[in-house]
């Protein structure tokens, strides 16, 4: 029965880390500038921690049409970025 009992902890603490790992940690950023028809964006962010990057201003591949309409020059957004496909992109938008 202590097998069984610890299994199941050492179980719930892997699931536990792995549900943390893929957890997204949103930034604040405000819009410099939409470029629609490259699909990309220009951002003034914090600290990307997922990245290690520090704030500063840089562009942003954004490949989902409906996320780069939401953001509009001198807005602030909370967002998500990663690398995809060796791209710095936004994955998430509110």
């Amino acid at each position: 029965m202590k097998i069984i009992l610890k299994l199941a902890i050492a179980a719930a603490l892997t699931l536990g880390a792995a549900a943390g790992a893929f957890a997204q940690e949103f930034t604040k950023g405000t819009v410099k500038k939409v470029d629609s028809k490259a699909k990309k964006v220009t951002l003034i962010h914090e600290e990307l921690k997922s990245l290690d990057m520090p704030a500063m201003t840089m562009v942003f591949v954004v490949p989902d049409e409906a996320m780069l309409g939401k953001m509009k020059e001198g807005a602030t957004v909370e967002f998500v970025a990663d690398r995809v496909n060796g791209k710095l992109t936004v994955t998430q938008v509110k």
